[in-house]
């Protein structure tokens, strides 16, 4: 639930007796360019305001407490001497990006940590990251250390690699520290390189949880980077400067698609294409061509649906609901896949009968009632003053 800094400031005095500094880092919708991260390729997400608290204040000795109030367990550890393997809970996230930061040089001080999140948790709107940046940006407060915002999604991207296990790419961390209000981010996941790409004026983002997320999400996840990383193992062999399927051009894909096993084959069709997409979406709303980023939307869902495999029948659902609805945009899948959300762009005047009406719409089909998010673009992390 939204809480204001305040608030949040109160119920860190009455736990730890102390006033704190608080930092603010927000989730993230991606409005296309999904499962291309990780292939060194494009993506154009955009920060949001639902967002992750750390209120935070120093200790006189080595201990880090960390606490929420809305997710079970608290935490406490010796910051000389913390675990090299994760605990398996929500404080992963945290002592990962302490583990990182005593990696490079910035060894964490003592502090007491509150988190309050308001980034739902499993609807692919990334409270992972929104929680790591938040954390990282606070932890460096109590140090005395500061780092440039796009080192910290790199150091961010690490401990959820590293310690967490997941392995993402860059996007989430990377639009969590530097989004801009009204904006997305065209985004090139090798150089760290974008460019804001503005929403246009009188649309807003709406993003439609499912409320479903099905077990093989995680495992399926590494699984699809194995197939991507196997692709490129073939298209070395005939063009051996290609370090990632982002460097598989249309012509060489169409070249040698044939050659490869079929799962293999749809995995790299649908980055290559969807990298396509993406630096062609980025100019569709530059100049406010909606009806061609409505095209390139679906063909992105289409093609995570048949070709990367990693919708599910929510999801489509939830597509298919929107489709010729009153100011609707475009939308597909957001996210990992498997569940979680779809993104929408719905024109201003549309925006709220398109959430009721869509919410209608797929509690008739599957019996779920979603949750549906009115958005705009936000700012990425700071503090709060």
């Amino acid at each position: 639930m939204p809480l204001n800094s305040g608030e949040l400031a109160k119920r860190f005095e009455k736990r730890f007796a102390d006033h704190p500094r608080i930092f603010r880092a927000p989730g993230r919708v991606n409005l296309i360019g999904e499962h291309t991260d990780y292939n060194d390729g494009f993506v154009m997400p955009a920060a949001v305001a639902f967002s992750t608290y750390v209120a935070i204040a120093k200790r006189l000795d080595h201990k880090l407490l960390i606490h929420s109030e809305e997710i079970p367990g608290s935490f406490e550890f010796d910051i000389d001497h913390l675990p090299e393997q994760r605990p398996g809970a929500w404080c992963d996230y945290v002592l990962g990006v302490a583990a990182v930061l005593h990696q490079r040089g910035h060894k964490p001080h003592g502090a007491n940590l509150l988190v309050h999140g308001e980034v739902p948790i499993g609807a692919g709107l990334s409270s992972s990251a929104a929680l790591e940046v938040a954390s990282a940006l606070a932890l460096m407060s109590v140090a005395d250390r500061q780092l440039p915002l796009p080192d910290v999604a790199q150091l961010c991207r690490q401990a959820e690699n590293s310690f967490v296990g997941a392995r993402v790419g860059i996007m989430d961390q990377f639009v969590s520290c530097m989004g801009r209000a009204g904006h997305a981010l065209l985004l090139d996941c090798r150089s760290l390189e974008f460019q804001p790409v503005p929403i246009p004026a009188g649309v807003r983002l709406v993003v439609c949880n499912t409320m479903v997320k099905h077990d093989l999400a995680s495992g399926a996840y590494n699984t699809r980077r194995e197939e991507c990383e196997e692709s490129v193992k073939y298209f070395q062999k005939w063009s051996p400067t290609v370090r990632a399927l982002r460097d598989v051009s249309a012509e060489l894909l169409e070249r040698h698609v044939r050659e490869l096993p079929a799962t293999i084959a749809k995995r790299a069709i649908h980055v290559v294409r969807e990298n396509q997409r993406t630096l062609d979406a980025a100019h569709a709303l530059t100049v406010s061509d909606l009806d061609r980023m409505k095209k390139l939307m679906r063909d992105s869902h289409a093609s995570l649906r048949d070709l990367y495999e990693v919708s599910c029948r929510e999801l489509d659902i939830m597509v298919d609901a929107a489709e010729g609805l009153p100011g609707y945009c475009g939308g597909r899948m957001t996210g990992g896949g498997f569940g979680g959300c779809t993104v929408n762009l719905v024109r201003e005047e549309h925006a709220a009968d398109f959430t009721q009406t869509i919410a209608e719409l797929y509690r008739q089909r599957t019996g779920i009632n979603p949750d549906v998010y009115l958005c705009t673009a936000e700012d990425g992390a700071g503090e709060i003053t």
